[in-house]
């Protein structure tokens, strides 16, 4: 019985934490683009980020 009051007013504490963090993770916008980086992965942009044949070629000169 003891033990309940240590664990209940943790628990009420960790939950109002959490929501806390929720309430704060929705002001600033974390859920508003749910999609955008599942669609991100699609694109292939790893030809900026290649070095150029003529750079490789200078490299080895």
């Amino acid at each position: 019985m003891n033990a309940l009051y240590l664990l209940i007013p943790a628990a009420l504490l960790l939950g109002g934490i959490g929501l806390g963090l929720m309430i704060w993770a929705v002001r600033n916008g974390q859920f508003e683009d749910l999609e955008g980086p599942a669609h991100r992965i699609l694109f292939d942009d790893d030809q900026e980020q290649l070095p150029d044949q003529e750079q490789q070629h200078r490299k080895e000169d």
